[in-house]
C-alpha cells in the first residue's frame, strides 16, 4: 500500500523540463514569487498612498500661498500707485518753490529790458519818423516833376 506522503511527493515542485529528474508537478516560479512579494509590495502602495496625499496637500499648499502672494504683491502696487501720486505732488511743488525765487528775478530782469527798450525806442522814434518822411518825399518829388 502506498502511504499518503508517497502520493503527495507526486505532488511537489519540481523544476524546469529538462534533464530527467524525479516526476513531480512543475514549480510555479511566478505564484512563489507573487507569494513572496505581495507583503512588501503592499506596504510599498501604502507609501505611494501617502506619498500622493502629500503631494496633493503641497499643491494645495502651494496654490493659497501663490493666491496670498498675488493679493498681496496687488495691495502692494495700489498702495505704491496712491504714494507714487503724492510723492510727485511734494516734489513738484517743492520744485515750483525752489524755482520762484529766480523765476520772480526773470520776470524783473525782463520788464526792465523791456522798459529799456521802450525808453531807446522813444528817444529813435522822432529821428525815424524824420528820415522815413524825407525818403518818402523824396521817392514823392522824383515820381511828381
Amino acid at each position: 500500500m502506498t502511504r499518503l506522503r508517497d502520493l503527495l511527493q507526486r505532488y511537489r515542485p519540481a523544476g524546469t523540463p529538462g534533464a530527467a529528474a524525479r516526476p513531480g508537478v512543475p514549480a510555479d516560479r511566478a505564484a512563489e514569487l507573487a507569494t513572496e512579494l505581495e507583503p512588501v509590495l503592499a506596504l510599498l502602495a501604502e507609501a505611494e498612498a501617502q506619498a500622493e496625499r502629500i503631494r496633493r496637500e503641497a499643491r494645495a499648499e502651494a496654490a493659497g500661498i501663490r493666491e496670498q502672494a498675488a493679493r498681496h504683491a496687488e495691495n502692494f502696487r495700489a498702495e505704491a500707485v496712491d504714494r507714487a501720486a503724492t510723492v510727485r505732488a511734494r516734489a513738484a511743488a517743492r520744485a515750483r518753490a525752489e524755482a520762484a525765487p529766480d523765476g520772480e528775478q526773470l520776470v524783473a530782469a525782463a520788464r526792465e529790458r523791456s522798459e529799456q527798450t521802450r525808453a531807446r525806442a522813444a528817444a529813435r522814434a522822432p529821428q525815424l519818423v524824420d528820415r522815413a518822411v524825407a525818403s518818402a518825399l523824396s521817392a514823392l518829388a522824383e515820381v511828381v516833376p
